[in-house]
C-alpha cells in the first residue's frame, strides 16, 4: 500500500530534521525501516533525524524524536526546530510554549529567529581524568578538551570511544572541545544513532558548556558561547553544587517542504 507523506525540512545550526505534523494521527504507524528510509541521504529525504509532533494533554504538543537509525532519544537542536515548526503550523500562537518529549516536559520561547529552550537540571558533570568529562543532558555525553580541534579526526576518534568496552552496549555521544576565548568554546560531536559527525548537537554543546564550568571552577550565573561547524549557539545556566535554569539558545530555520510516497 502506498502512503503519501507531507513533510517539512528544518535545520538548527546544520543539524537537519524531517518534521511531520501528526496532531491528527496520520503518521502514527511509522516503522523503524520507514524512518531509516526517510532519513537516508541517497534514497530518501535525508536528515539526522525525524520528529513527529503528536497531540498530548501535557503541553501544546509532544516531540516524538527518532535518530536516523530509527532509535528514539531527545535532540535539543531538533526540539528547537520542533518549536519553530509547531508555531508555523498554528499548534500554539504565542511566543511561549510547553511541550513534552521522551524525557519529560519542556519550556521554550521564540525571539525572532532564535529559540530559547529550557533544559532539565543536571546533577553532576563527572571528571573521568584530566580534561575529560562525562554527563547526561538528556543524552549521555563524553567530553574531552584539546588544544587544537583541527588536529582531531572526530569521526575516527569519536567512533573509537562510542564503541569501546565501556560504552559499546548503550552508546554515548562523543565531543571534542577547544577553548578559544573567555567563556567561548568550539565543539565537534560524533553522535550515536547517526553514527557519524553532525554539524551541531544541542545536548552536546550543553554538556560542553557545563563541563567548561567544571573545568574552570565557575559558580553562579554563566553564559557560554559555542561555535560548531553548523553555526553559533549559547548556553545560559546557574551552577553551584548542581546545574539549574539551563537554557539552550540558537536558531531554527525551515529549509523546504514537500511530499514523498512510500
Amino acid at each position: 500500500m502506498t502512503q503519501t507523506i507531507h513533510f517539512h525540512k528544518y535545520q538548527g545550526t546544520g543539524n537537519d530534521f524531517i518534521l511531520l505534523n501528526n496532531i491528527d494521527g496520520n503518521y502514527s504507524d511509522l516503522s523503524i525501516p520507514t524512518v531509516q528510509r526517510l532519513c537516508d541521504r541517497k534514497f530518501g529525504i535525508g536528515a539526522d533525524g525525524l520528529i513527529k509532533l503528536d497531540a498530548t494533554s501535557d503541553g501544546d504538543f509532544e516531540a516524538d524524536y527518532y535518530n536516523a537509525d530509527g532509535t528514539k532519544s531527545f535532540c535539543r537542536n531538533g526540539a528547537r526546530c520542533s518549536v519553530m515548526f509547531a508555531k508555523s503550523q498554528g499548534i500554539f500562537t504565542k511566543n511561549k510554549t510547553k511541550f513534552t518529549a521522551i524525557d519529560g516536559l519542556h519550556e521554550a520561547e521564540i525571539n525572532e529567529n532564535l529559540v530559547f529552550l529550557k533544559m532539565n537540571d543536571v546533577s553532576t558533570v563527572k571528571t573521568l581524568e584530566n580534561l575529560t568529562y562525562e554527563t547526561n543532558t538528556g543524552s549521555p555525553h563524553y567530553l574531552r578538551y584539546f588544544e587544537n580541534l583541527d588536529e582531531v579526526d572526530i569521526f575516527s576518534w569519536g567512533r573509537s570511544i562510542r564503541y569501546n568496552e565501556t560504552y559499546r552496549k548503550e552508546g554515548i555521544n562523543v565531543n571534542a572541545i577547544q577553548e578559544i576565548a573567555p567563556n567561548k568554546i568550539k565543539v565537534q560531536t560524533y553522535e550515536r544513532g547517526v553514527e557519524n559527525e553532525t554539524l551541531s548537537c544541542g545536548t552536546g554543546v550543553t554538556a560542553a558548556a557545563l563541563s567548561f564550568a567544571v573545568k574552570n571552577h565557575l559558580n553562579g550565573e554563566q553564559i557560554v558561547a559555542i561555535e560548531t561547524k553548523g553555526g553559533k549557539l549559547s548556553v545560559r545556566f546557574h551552577c553551584n553544587e548542581h546545574f539549574t535554569d539551563i537554557w539552550l539558545i540558537g536558531p531554527a530555520e525551515k529549509v523546504f517542504e514537500g511530499t514523498i510516497q512510500l
